[in-house]
């Protein structure tokens, strides 16, 4: 359960109860954290509206956008969106392996492009201060201008998820580990959960 309480949909006011239930339905098992940005119905509209509306456009491929989320996940730790993101990221054709040793030197099943979409996930999260035009460089060998703003955008805004969802201890819903169990991901491989 949350630091905070559940917000149900007939709480909120009138004007975020379509983006309270689109996302509760349509962008994945993430009911628990949609029942807690409801306390603030303009950050549902704004911020569970963007991530539905940048959804519909898909102008990045949902591999590198999972590559991106999983990345940042396991290195802010966050184990909701680790257990949330592993499994899309196994529809995307990468094995269970790769999922679990995405931050290590090598990783199986990567080509050239997922190694670059790590590493600068990577730099996002932990050194934007410091990245090289020279990454910026390979980027455009492979992506438009839009799609490298839609992977930074994407990129830093986990890191905000992170900290949103394990700052009010955001619980996981129901069958979001037996998804990603059944998904072949060890659940040895999540982040410990914080304690008590």
């Amino acid at each position: 359960m949350a630091r905070v309480r559940d917000i149900e949909i007939d709480e909120v006011p009138e004007n975020a109860r379509e983006t309270y239930q689109r996302f509760a339905t349509e962008y994945g098992p993430f009911l628990n954290q949609v029942k807690v940005f409801a306390h603030r119905p303009p950050a549902l509209r704004h911020v569970m509206g963007l991530l539905l509306e940048l959804a519909e456009e898909q102008v990045l491929p949902k591999r590198y956008l999972e590559i991106a989320l999983v990345v940042v996940s396991k290195l802010n730790e966050c184990r909701y969106c680790v257990a949330h993101h592993a499994p899309r990221l196994i529809d995307q054709g990468l094995s269970t392996e790769a999922v679990e040793n995405i931050l290590e030197p090598e990783v199986p099943g990567f080509d050239e492009v997922d190694t670059l979409v790590r590493d600068y996930a990577v730099q996002v999260t932990n050194n934007f201060q410091y990245i090289r035009d020279g990454m910026f460089d390979r980027l455009k060998e492979h992506f438009t201008e839009e799609q490298i703003v839609e992977l930074t955008l994407r990129t830093a805004l986990c890191g905000f998820f992170n900290r949103f969802n394990d700052a009010l201890q955001i619980g996981m819903e129901d069958g979001v580990v037996a998804d990603m169990l059944a998904h072949g991901v060890r659940e040895e491989s999540l982040p410990k959960e914080a304690a008590e």
